[in-house]
């Protein structure tokens, strides 16, 4: 990853003071340059990211297309983004501190992205250090300026994709004059607001495993095929289409497709979602695990689990279950 510039300005709503910076962060310095480089990378590729795009008359679109092309300077543009930010946080029922990141990134495919990320201050306690009579005295202090730490997940922030202005997003609603509000896209970007592709898979896979026990099929063979054509989908063209991925799995079974059809309609889910290959890879797509009520545990391919030569579930005369294994030429500990 290449960071092209970065910087941070504080909205400190506990001492009503805001300190917006009018240098860029020294990314030459480690500690600097691993929270950075940290955050980018973990919003960079997380599976919840939101999709979004720039409504026609967004005013933000223009400035970032002004910025991309060389005529607007990053300090600039970042110093009316902390603007914006802090007068709405100033309107909100609850005005927490917050440090507005903002960054112009190149990611490890070298795709080049600008990233806005609200930082919520929170507190914590640290060890303090005093002279009291001439002796020392360690004490213990409450601090309010706490930034989220390089593991920790930030949860408001867009990336826009330089290239074709595509919007990644993650927001939290907030009570600003008195209405519930998404601020980054709604206000700050003012865009068209979509929905994460694993959201949509959650959703599929909640659906099937309701209709199959709904209709006393094998749960855990339903979700399998249900995870081998999302996967199949998304290797194909990095699109997930609810719909076709129904037809595909439950083809001969037409009565449980039709039920997960109807309510994939109540759910009101798109009729396609893009979804980077990457983010599957990473999700709990491409393996299935179950569990039995023995305590047994097992985890396999999920293209696997409609596949006898392989995994075969045997419903017994008793009502029990039979799970075999075959074709296993190897077995080691993990």
């Amino acid at each position: 990853m290449k960071v092209n510039h970065a910087i941070l300005h504080i909205l400190d709503f506990e001492s009503a003071v805001n300190v917006f910076s009018q240098r860029e962060l020294d990314l030459d310095a480690r500690t600097v340059r691993s929270f950075v480089t940290s955050h980018l990378r973990r919003a960079r590729t997380s599976g919840d990211n939101r999709r979004g795009s720039f409504a026609e008359n967004s005013g933000f679109a223009s400035e970032l297309k002004s910025y991309f092309f060389g005529e607007h300077d990053f300090i600039d543009l970042s110093l009316q983004i902390a603007e914006f930010v802090s007068g709405e946080l100033a309107k909100a029922e609850k005005a927490e501190s917050t440090d507005v990141f903002v960054a112009d990134f190149e990611d490890d495919d070298d795709v080049r992205w600008f990233a806005v990320m609200l930082m919520g201050s929170r507190m914590a306690f640290m060890h303090e250090v005093a002279r009291e009579g001439g002796e020392v005295r360690n004490d213990i202090a409450r601090h309010y300026a706490i930034l989220p730490s390089p593991s920790q997940k930030v949860a408001s922030y867009a990336l826009v994709r330089a290239s074709t202005l595509e919007v990644f997003y993650q927001e939290k609603k907030r009570k600003i004059a008195g209405e519930d509000v998404y601020l980054i896209p709604d206000g700050l970007l003012q865009c068209e607001t979509g929905v994460s592709g694993k959201e949509v898979i959650d959703t599929v896979t909640r659906v099937v495993e309701q209709v199959a026990e709904e209709h006393g099929a094998n749960t855990a063979v339903a979700l399998a095929k249900a995870k081998a054509a999302v996967a199949e989908a998304v290797e194909e063209d990095e699109e997930l289409p609810p719909w076709d991925i129904v037809d595909e799995a439950f083809e001969d079974e037409p009565v449980i497709r039709d039920a997960i059809k109807a309510t994939l309609r109540e759910e009101k889910l798109p009729e396609r979602v893009p979804v980077e290959r990457a983010q599957v890879e990473r999700a709990a797509v491409r393996n299935h695990k179950i569990r039995t009520d023995t305590g047994i545990e097992i985890s396999f391919p999920a293209e696997m689990g409609n596949n006898p030569e392989y995994i075969e579930f045997v419903n017994e005369p008793n009502g029990l279950i039979t799970l075999a294994l075959k074709n296993i030429g190897s077995i080691e500990n993990r």
